[in-house]
């Protein structure tokens, strides 16, 4: 049985989908599932069925976001390890393999991340923390999305749920239930930025689903102080993160061009 699941929503993203599938090059079986969410647009549905006819998985289903859609593919099938590709990204060689080597060596881990690699609008580089760092996580989604999640972790804490921050809300879930998680150093995917899609998703309605999370996961929001001893975050840190992140009292704008800045020059946030 293959060791990785990879899931792939999609909704009217085609032709990117159709790319999507092909930067999956690794040296042993694959279970690959894409789930059309509903898409309208007629590219889309011409391109999902060529996949289809060259015996790629495709699953159709109403439109209710990323979240029910990774859900819907993770239900269809049954490796081990699951790896969630946005339609629009790219998976680079061998990082399936290097993941899940990882997570083999590393029982105890719920999940396995690394880098990406940014390109599109503009190109830039994300440092992905070198620990799963609780303390910053109340703070800002500092996870890569595209993680390789153990099944049995993913399935017990319900998986994806909520539309919007969904990834920030597992990531949540697991650092409750004191999961560990696994840096393998190295970027394993290409992370596209183009039109109304960047950094600034679900930003216009932040505060409110911010406050939604806080409440969701309010016992690990209440151990925030001892969750900052165990971080042992600088002095920077401890400064910028409740002020320029969490509640985001910064302008949009402003923000934006902060992160810009900081992957252009491939330094971690």
């Amino acid at each position: 049985m293959p060791r990785v699941a990879v899931v792939i929503p999609c909704f009217n993203d085609g032709l990117m989908a159709v790319a999507a599938v092909r930067s999956v090059q690794e040296n042993e079986d694959v279970e690959l599932v894409v789930v059309d969410d509903g898409s309208t647009d007629t590219v889309t549905k011409t391109a999902l069925a060529e996949l289809a006819r060259d015996g790629v998985t495709v699953l159709d289903k109403e439109n209710g976001g990323p979240a029910s859609a990774r859900m819907a593919g993770v239900e269809a099938t049954s490796a081990p390890y699951v790896y969630p590709l946005d339609a629009d990204d790219l998976l680079l060689p061998g990082s399936l393999c290097l993941l899940a080597d990882t997570l083999d060596a590393a029982p105890q881990a719920a999940f396995a991340y690394g880098d990406y690699e940014i390109f599109g609008d503009y190109r830039g580089y994300f440092r992905a923390p070198k620990h799963f760092d609780r303390w910053a996580l109340l703070y800002t989604n500092h996870i890569p999305v595209c993680s390789l999640i153990r099944r049995r972790e993913l399935v017990e804490t319900g998986g994806w749920i909520r539309r919007g921050y969904e990834d920030w809300d597992l990531w949540l879930a697991l650092a409750e239930r004191d999961c560990r998680a696994i840096y393998v150093g190295t970027a394993v995917y290409r992370r596209r930025v183009h039109g109304g899609r960047g950094f600034g998703d679900d930003r216009a309605d932040h505060r409110r689903i911010y406050a939604e999370l806080c409440q969701r996961h309010s016992g690990l929001f209440a151990r925030r102080r001892e969750l900052r001893r165990e971080s042992k975050p600088g002095l920077w840190k401890r400064i910028a993160y409740p002020i320029v992140l969490g509640k985001k009292h910064l302008p949009v704008w402003l923000e934006e061009w902060l992160k810009r800045q900081f992957f252009k020059r491939g330094i971690e946030v």
